[in-house]
């Protein structure tokens, strides 16, 4: 606790280090170094007082209870301390400081300046020296860089020890140490020393070994060459330069320096050896220095060239002036500035940044217009120029007079609109109306901030105008204001009304393909809001064949769709066709007919995007798929020498290799080709019917590189990657990337190299590649609902960087591009349909719902089929309420939360005709029973024939002669004689309705003589029947209760078949009947 106190305490007592901060040039950057505080004084110079001064850091506003590494003092000031509470470097405190002063006539703010914490060198971007083998007499140059704030010294030693101080022996400010005609005794191990105010980094040891040799190293006659020619550099302005050219040769050579564009090279440029050296870089500096290396005693010479470039902070060259105004004129300041890049400007009122509406318009360069002036125009106008090196400020007041005796507004301000004009009427003003002299009408569009306002003046004998040529569909605001000698009014109070539809003043842009013979695909962009003239609801497609253009078909589409497919067109037919667009008071001109012709046959379209990179021996060739690449097999790949076409040798010519490879395949690399050597390449979709168009490219491979000499130094270090990538979708097929330049980065970066792949892809061909100089880009052509993998390059000069971290963003949702797939459709029964499918291949989001149209007649429009909505998890559905025997039609649509996508080809489908099934086995049943009942009939039809006669002999019997007791169904009622079974079982499954007892038949008469005459005994004391008789008694039993009439076992199947539904109980009892009249017929 107490050393925290004492490093407080101590870090206050030190004298801070003090940078004022006005609207006027000064540092764009400070470097907080430890044991020196930082005092921010804000002095903006206004001639007022300031009664509050805030102070703002990256943006926001500084808490004014200070922290752990600030204070803010009575003066105003900000105390920025090197160490906080406990004794450690101060967290947060680097970033960009600003102050705004306030006073009773507005705000000034002050320019920007980035704080920076002293830290030490970062040893990860290290850049060491590395072995070196020269021989005796010959040159050693070792190289050693390393990034630090602030940027660190390099010294050099040898074995542990500093450089000797040798002319022979030259440090360079950029870090490089050069050894001339090395000796034997330069031997050694050599290291870079970097150091700045925060730490001290000691590089890795790099051997030198010097050589000796029976022959010489350089022979008269051998050429020389400049081992270490200069590079192009970037230096801040204020920073030292250094331009290298080290020249080998026997004899030396002499080497030399001047200036591309012919001025002489200034005079404060130091040449040490034979290096450039610039101490102090200013602008004049800049430009590209040639270093002539000539050989002795000869004309021979080598030249090689590098450019200095200089960029500075921005300077006010002219600020905006003071002025004082009368209400409702024009006021206008203009800013110039200068610095390298071209500083961007922009304006602040009260330390607010200005934007562009009504009455203020900023206009380039730097020029700020005010209309119409008012009260609360007055204060403070800053002019901020910035070019991400430094910032620049100037000032200007602007005081509003407002005279006594003005009119006061005009009143009752109306507009009446049509589609392009619009009629102005007001009543004059409520005081001073009779000074009036003019008015002047204001009309600007009511949306967008950079609309251009229109101005039209008038006498004084009229409070109405008539505003013409205004736009469609377009809101606009007017205002009026009234003069008088002593000055303007103010404005009355604006009015906004929206101009009228019309009809499009411009048909849309039409662009025809073919997808099939058949087909015919119209695409086009919709109209921009000047052409609509409204809102465009539908679209009228127009077309008929050349030969009959009399007879012409319409059709119109929506007004939110851009494509339509013409389908069910002849093949190999010519067509013209063209497209209108509509709003709702009616259509526009058409576009011009344009003529089309079908397919004579299937064509598969050219892969698109071919792009080759070309190398030494190597072509590496990439493309996408054709659009209509699903008939497609595979592909096809030529290459041939294209300037063999030219030669004279026939067979060379001949000469094409042509490759097969998958369908899947979307790169190619070919090898064993000649350097610099002119080649076509050709890529084509195939199938087993035909070829498709082919993609043709044709370049050169690059030249055979030179071996490369043992004399060249190391190469410059990369650039760093760049920082704070940010990317954000920006819509379904594009995202803004935006980074900012890597920090201290001594390398030029001449421009940025974009990465850009679907996220966690494996397939080569589906990385592209952007070029941007500027540090944002706009990704376009993506694929809509994607997650990309972004990263960043820096390059510089012959050199390219290491890319940056990845990024990963997505792409917004949009409609689905493709239908759903498979749309299957199968008939369950008369009143219902099963519609299954697959989620589209494209569906740009996640399907929300899934949209089915049906109808049974094709040719109604679409708005008269009937729907049936379904959730998007659904891929299937059973529509029902259908009617029988009729044609049906489907077609299936996709939505995702943006909106439906296109609808699936049509499909048909039958329901079939009502029927009524039959059970067939009780149809068996009744069948067997029928046929069964049919033979028992003719049976009993045949024996009763047969035995008519001996019955007829019989009725002459007694028919008294029987005893009474078997006057009941054939059995006796003694209780000696049990009861006859079968004929209980046959009365069971007899209908109840015939009683048990009653008055005999008219046949019973046969029954008792035949009873009679096989048991004689009567009455009570008879014996029992013998077995015979039981069994005609049971034969009996079977004809029925009544009596033993032959048509008894007929009768009884007959009734039972009647009362029966089961065919199984049918068959059954019908056998029991033929048993019966078996039996029946046996004992007669």
């Amino acid at each position: 606790m107490h050393f925290c106190l004492f490093l407080c305490i101590s870090d206050l007592l030190t004298k801070p280090v003090s940078v004022e901060l006005s609207c006027g040039a000064g540092p764009s950057h400070v470097v907080l170094e430890s044991g020196l505080p930082l005092l921010l004084d804000c002095n903006l110079g206004a001639s007022d007082t300031p009664f509050n001064i805030t102070w703002i850091k990256d943006g926001q506003p500084l808490p004014l209870e200070g922290g752990e590494f600030l204070q803010h003092l009575a003066n105003g000031s900000l105390l920025l301390l090197p160490t906080s509470k406990d004794g450690r470097p101060p967290r947060g405190v680097e970033g960009g400081y600003s102050c705004v002063s306030g006073s009773a006539l507005g705000a000034l703010t002050s320019r920007t300046v980035n704080v920076l914490l002293a830290s030490r060198c970062h040893a990860d971007t290290f850049l060491r020296p590395s072995p070196q083998t020269v021989a005796v007499g010959g040159a050693a140059r070792f190289g050693c860089q390393i990034e630090g704030v602030p940027t660190p010294v390099i010294t050099w030693e040898k074995d542990t020890v500093a450089v000797p101080e040798e002319t022979r022996f030259i440090s360079l400010l950029n870090g490089v140490l050069q050894i001339l005609e090395v000796t034997k005794e330069d031997e050694g191990a050599y290291r870079c020393v970097a150091s700045n105010s925060a730490r001290r980094e000691i590089s890795h040891a790099a051997r030198l070994t010097v050589t000796t040799g029976t022959a010489l190293l350089w022979s008269t006659d051998q050429k020389f060459a400049i081992v270490s020619p200069p590079q192009n550099a970037t230096v801040v302005l204020g920073r030292p330069a250094v331009m290298e050219c080290m020249a080998q040769g026997q004899p030396k050579p002499l080497v030399s320096w001047s200036r591309q564009d012919g001025k002489p090279i200034s005079t404060d440029v130091v040449v040490l050896a034979t290096n450039l050296v610039i101490r102090d870089t200013r602008r004049h500096h800049a430009g590209i220095y040639v270093c002539r290396a000539n050989k002795p005693k000869t004309r021979e010479f080598i030249n090689a060239a590098a450019e200095l470039h200089v960029p500075a902070p921005p300077v006010i060259l002219q600020p905006p002036e003071t002025v004082s105004l009368s209400r409702g004129n024009t006021a206008r300041f203009v800013c110039n500035s200068t610095g390298e890049p071209p500083p961007v400007l922009h304006w602040l009122k009260d330390g607010q940044p200005i934007k562009s509406f009504r009455r203020v318009k900023t206009q380039s360069p730097g020029v700020l217009l005010i209309n119409q002036l008012a009260l609360e125009d007055e204060g403070y106008y800053q002019c901020i120029a910035d070019n991400g090196l430094g910032t620049a400020c100037a000032t200007a007041k602007l005081t509003v007079i407002v005279r006594e005796g003005l009119p006061s507004p005009p009143r009752h301000l109306s507009a009446t609109p049509s589609s392009t004009t619009a009629l102005l009427t007001w009543e004059k003003p409520e005081y001073n109306a009779d000074q009036i002299i003019g008015y002047s009408v204001h009309c600007q569009r009511a949306a967008g901030s950079d609309n251009e306002e229109y101005q039209f003046a008038m006498n004084n004998d009229t409070t109405e105008y008539h505003v013409k040529e205004l736009l469609p569909h377009t809101a606009y605001s007017f205002f009026v204001v009234a003069y008088s000698p002593m000055g303007a009014s103010r404005p009355s109070l604006p009015v906004t009304v929206e101009m009228l539809e019309d009809v499009p003043s411009a048909p849309p842009q039409l662009s025809i393909v073919s997808t099939s013979p058949t087909d015919i695909r119209l695409m086009w962009h919709p109209l921009s809001s000047q052409h609509s003239r409204g809102s465009v609801t539908r679209y009228r497609i127009e077309y008929s064949t050349l030969d009959q253009v009399d007879t012409v078909f319409s059709v119109e589409v929506r007004g939110n769709e851009t494509q339509f497919t013409l389908k069910e067109l002849q093949p190999n037919q010519a067509y013209r066709l063209r497209i209108a667009a509509g709003t709702g008071v009616g259509f526009g001109v058409p576009s011009e007919w344009a003529q089309h012709q079908t397919f004579a046959h299937y064509v598969i379209f050219a892969p698109t995007e071919l792009k080759v990179r070309a190398r030494v021996n190597t072509l590496n060739v990439t493309w996408h798929p054709s659009p209509n690449h699903t008939a497609a097999s595979g592909y096809k790949l030529s290459c041939r020498e294209a300037e063999a076409d030219a030669s004279d040798n026939g067979e060379k010519a001949a000469q094409t290799h042509t490759i097969r490879l998958r369908k899947k395949a979307r790169y190619h690399l070919l090898t064993g080709l000649v350097p610099d050597r002119q080649y076509e390449v050709r890529v084509w979709a195939f199938n087993k019917q035909l070829d498709g168009a082919a993609a043709v490219w044709k370049g050169r491979t690059d030249k055979t590189l030179d071996r490369v000499s043992p004399w060249l130094p190391p190469m410059r270090p990369p650039p760093l990657p760049p920082s704070s990538i940010q990317a954000v979708a920006n819509s379904s097929t594009s995202i803004w990337l935006r980074w900012e330049k890597p920090r201290f980065s001594t390398v030029r970066i001449i421009n940025y190299t974009v990465r850009c792949s679907p996220a966690r892809t494996t397939n080569a061909s589906l990385v592209s590649y952007y070029t941007s100089s500027a540090q944002e880009l706009l990704l376009g052509a993506l694929r809509p609902f994607t997650r990309y993998e972004i990263a960043v390059q820096s390059n510089g000069v012959d050199v390219v960087g290491p890319f940056s971290g990845t990024v990963e963003e997505s792409t917004l949702s949009d409609r689905p591009s493709t239908p759903p797939e498979e749309l299957q459709l199968s008939a369950l029964d008369s009143s219902s349909v099963m519609a299954s499918w697959r989620p589209p291949l494209e569906p740009n989001g996640i399907i929300t719902s899934y949209k089915i149209l049906f109808s049974s007649n094709l040719s109604h429009p679409e708005h008269m089929w009937e729907n049936l909505s379904q959730d998007g998890s659904i891929t299937s559905v059973e529509v029902q309420g259908l009617s029988s025997g009729t044609h049906y039609f489907f077609k299936l649509g996709a939505s995702t939360e943006v909106g439906p996508g296109p609808f699936s080809p049509v499909k048909d489908v039958y329901t079939p005709l009502q029927n009524y099934e039959l059970d067939i086995h009780a149809v068996t049943g009744i069948i067997v029973g029928v046929c069964l009942g049919l033979i028992c009939i003719l049976l009993c039809m045949c024996f009763s024939f047969r035995n008519g006669k001996p019955r007829e002999a019989s009725r002459g019997l007694d028919s008294t002669a029987a005893t009474p007791q078997y006057r009941r169904g054939g059995c006796t009622a003694s209780s000696n004689v049990p009861e006859c079974s079968d004929g209980h079982e046959l009365e069971t499954l007899m209908p109840r309705g015939i009683p048990e007892s009653g008055p005999l038949p008219e046949d019973a008469p046969e029954e008792q003589s035949l009873m009679a005459s096989a048991n004689p005994g009567k009455g009570e004391d008879a014996q029992a029947p013998d077995p015979k008789v039981k069994n005609l008694q049971r034969g009996r039993g079977w004809g029925g209760r009544g009596g033993t009439s032959p048509a008894g076992p007929w009768i009884s199947c007959c009734c039972f078949f009647a009362r029966v539904d089961g065919g199984i109980i049918v068959v059954i009892w019908y056998v029991h009947c033929l048993t019966g009249c078996l039996e029946w017929f046996c004992e007669s």
